[in-house]
């Protein structure tokens, strides 16, 4: 029988040290995430409504012959969403950097994670 022990205080500190700051960077979005009771977006199902918690990566505000969006890369530690606004050009408060906890349905399109009109609370940023 094999045993499995969780790594001691001198490992992770000299994980810690050793790693790039992306690494550390995901590492504490994803604790946030946890911590705020929100799903890692990597375990998030099509068509799951979810709640997700992290930081905007970038927002782009695409003009279209139909309807405009905003679209906002979601970044949580784990994975990214794409949060689409249909039929709006800005929303206060949604910048990169900011965090950001959104609610709706997940969806895929065109091979991208998205979700739509997604409800949302501003976070610290």
């Amino acid at each position: 029988m094999t045993e499995t022990r969780s790594p001691g205080w001198l490992s992770r500190t000299l994980q810690r040290l050793t790693a790039d700051e992306h690494t550390i960077d995901a590492e504490e979005l994803r604790a946030d995430s946890a911590s705020a009771g929100c799903e890692p977006l990597a375990s998030c199902r099509k068509g799951a409504v979810v709640t997700v918690t992290g930081r905007l990566k970038s927002v782009v505000y695409t003009p279209r012959e139909t309807v405009p969006t905003l679209e906002a890369e979601l970044f949580d530690g784990s994975g990214s969403v794409t949060l689409v606004w249909l039929g709006r050009r800005r929303i206060p408060g949604i910048v990169p950097g900011r965090t950001v906890t959104a609610r709706g349905r997940f969806a895929a399109f065109d091979g991208r994670r998205v979700i739509y009109n997604p409800w949302y609370e501003l976070g610290a940023g």
